[in-house]
């Protein structure tokens, strides 16, 4: 519907096609605790270690619990159970603190699984608020976000997402730190050029090292002075509602995604 295209699901092929694929067949267990903003960091320590994640100050399970006078100076607020459930506090003497209350409210309503496009693996995450240390980089209002598209267990390419919230810009770059021609239409091009991050290596290595050997998977990432730190990971971009252009990337793109193989009669895969 959102892409003006007949979705076949017996022959997915292009990459939107197979995200909804992965949604409908894809349900190993793990994938709710990875998409949960609060248990993926067991699994971050685990595979690489503790240094690549964010400092982490509280954890609620009501919004009532929050208690803002024991919160820094400068904070953000997260909900571990879907998207655009973030509330980032530059400084809280000027915090509307009744508009953050009834926003964390209606986050703990939600469940992203019912809210956009069945994405199965936020289905059974429990609704919570973590509340994280607040990530600045010099010169920056707003933090440089590296999104590595990882293909079983390979990643393959990167968005960076600028000035997020600000002025939106996005761009793709290949691991050799060559710009990329494709783009989303919803999304405005970046047109300078990014500087390689000293640790680009390292990043790399942490997105395969934490994309394992799923079938697709984005593993997005910061560096902030150099050091490499664990932002999120997500099985699902945009929902699979946002093509690439030009169109033909939509089934290059596709073809990297090998589907697992779903057998005559098999409703789901529950293993990795």
């Amino acid at each position: 519907y959102y892409l003006g295209k007949k979705l076949d699901l017996n022959n997915p092929v292009e990459f939107n096609q197979k995200i909804q694929w992965l949604k409908t067949y894809y349900h190993p267990d793990i994938l709710t605790q990875l998409v949960d903003k609060y248990s993926v960091r067991e699994y971050v320590k685990e595979k690489i270690g503790t240094q690549y994640l964010n400092e982490l100050i509280a954890v609620y399970d009501k919004a009532s619990k929050v208690n803002f006078d024991e919160l820094p100076h400068q904070f953000v607020i997260k909900g571990v159970h879907g998207f655009h459930f973030n509330l980032i506090v530059k400084d809280k003497s000027k915090l509307n603190r009744k508009r953050a209350r009834f926003l964390m409210n209606k986050w703990m309503s939600k469940n992203q699984y019912f809210r956009g496009g069945f994405e199965w693996a936020y289905k059974n995450v429990p609704p919570r608020l973590i509340a994280e240390k607040f990530l600045t980089e010099m010169d920056k209002d707003v933090i440089l976000d590296y999104k590595f598209f990882c293909f079983n267990g390979e990643p393959k390419f990167l968005q960076i997402d600028v000035e997020r919230g600000i002025n939106d810009q996005r761009a793709f770059y290949d691991l050799e730190w060559n710009k990329l021609e494709f783009y989303n239409k919803e999304n405005k091009v970046y047109e300078g050029e990014m500087t390689q991050p000293e640790n680009f290596e390292e990043m790399v290595w942490a997105a395969r090292t934490l994309a394992d050997n799923f079938p697709f998977v984005r593993v997005d990432l910061y560096s902030i002075k150099n050091k490499t730190i664990f932002g999120e990971m997500t099985f699902y971009p945009s929902d699979g509602r946002k093509d690439f252009h030009p169109l033909k990337y939509n089934k290059i793109l596709g073809d990297y995604i090998q589907l697992p193989h779903l057998a005559e009669g098999q409703k789901e895969i529950k293993e990795i």
